[in-house]
C-alpha cells in the first residue's frame, strides 16, 4: 500500500516553542514498521515556518511576507535535519521535495516530480519529505500559504502518487459534530457537501494556517480522484500503524 501522510505544524510544536522531537521519533518508527510490512510512506510536511520562529525566539506568527519567508528559509533546513535524525536510527533517510502552487500547474515539472518520487521509492531507504516551498512561493505565503497548512498539497501529491490512501494527521480525533470541535466523532463520509462542511471549524493556533475545513476541501479534492482519506489524531499512539487497518481510528472519508 501507498500511503501520503500529512502533519501540520501543530503537532510539530512542542511546548516548548521547537519542535516535537518525541512525537516525531514517533512517527519514524511506525514508519519504519510500515516499510518493514512493505508498505511505501510519504510525508508531506508543514513547520519549517515554525521552526524558523522558533531559531528567531519569535512567538507569534509574523503577518509580514518577508518575514514569514525568512522564518521558512530558517526553518527548512532544520525540519529536514529533524526528519533526517528521527529516522537515521531507523536506517532511513530522509529526501526533501519542495514545490510551490505553480510547479503543479506545469506538466514538464509534474512529470519530473512523478518521476523523481518513483525513483526515491525504489530506493527502499528513503522518505520522500514535501514541503510547500515559502521561500519562493510569495503569492502563497501572502496569503498564508494557498495549499492551507499543506492540506491541499498533501491532496495534490496523494494524487500525483496514485496513492492509496491520505492520511492526514492534526491534533482532533478527526471530524466532529460541532464546528466548535465539540460533539461526535464523525466516523465516516461518503460525500464531502455543504452539510458536512458546516461541521468544519476555522484555522488552529497562532502559529498554524490550516484547520478542519480546509482538511475536507484536500479530502474533497483526493476523493474526486479516487483516492480515499483518512482525518486522525497524530497524537494517538500508533496511529500510523492503524492507519493502514480496515476500519482505522478518525474520519474515513470514501465512496
Amino acid at each position: 500500500m501507498r500511503i501520503v501522510v500529512k502533519i501540520g505544524s501543530s503537532l510539530l510544536a512542542s511546548p516548548s516553542g521547537g519542535l516535537a522531537v518525541s512525537r516525531l521519533r514517533g512517527w519514524a518508527g511506525q514508519i519504519a514498521s510500515l516499510r518493514r510490512a512493505g508498505h511505501e510512506v510519504i510525508l508531506v510536511s508543514s513547520g519549517a515556518i515554525r521552526a524558523g520562529m522558533q531559531a528567531l525566539k519569535i512567538k507569534r506568527r509574523p503577518s509580514s511576507r518577508p518575514d514569514l519567508q525568512a522564518c521558512a528559509t530558517i526553518g527548512q533546513p532544520l525540519l529536514m535535519r529533524a526528519y533526517s535524525e528521527a529516522l537515521a536510527p531507523h536506517r532511513l533517510l530522509a529526501a526533501q521535495i519542495l514545490l510551490t502552487s505553480w510547479d503543479l500547474d506545469s506538466r514538464r515539472i509534474y512529470d519530473n516530480t512523478r518521476a523523481t518520487l518513483r525513483t526515491l521509492l525504489r530506493q527502499k531507504r528513503t522518505v520522500p519529505v514535501f514541503n510547500e516551498n515559502d521561500a519562493l512561493s510569495f503569492e502563497e505565503i501572502a496569503l498564508l500559504n494557498a495549499f492551507g497548512d499543506n492540506d491541499r498539497l498533501s491532496a495534490h501529491v496523494a494524487i500525483l502518487a496514485k496513492a492509496n490512501r491520505l492520511v492526514i494527521l492534526t491534533d482532533a480525533p478527526g471530524l466532529m459534530s460541532r464546528p466548535d470541535g465539540g460533539g461526535q466523532l464523525i466516523r465516516r463520509v461518503r460525500k464531502i457537501d455543504e452539510s458536512v462542511l458546516a461541521c468544519a471549524g476555522g484555522a488552529g493556533s497562532a502559529g498554524s494556517v490550516g484547520g478542519m475545513r480546509s482538511k475536507l476541501e484536500a479530502a474533497r479534492m483526493a476523493l474526486s480522484r479516487g483516492v480515499p482519506v483518512l482525518i486522525a489524531d497524530g497524537r494517538r499512539s500508533k496511529v500510523l500503524l492503524d492507519s493502514v487497518k480496515g476500519s482505522p481510528a478518525g474520519t474515513w472519508i470514501a465512496r
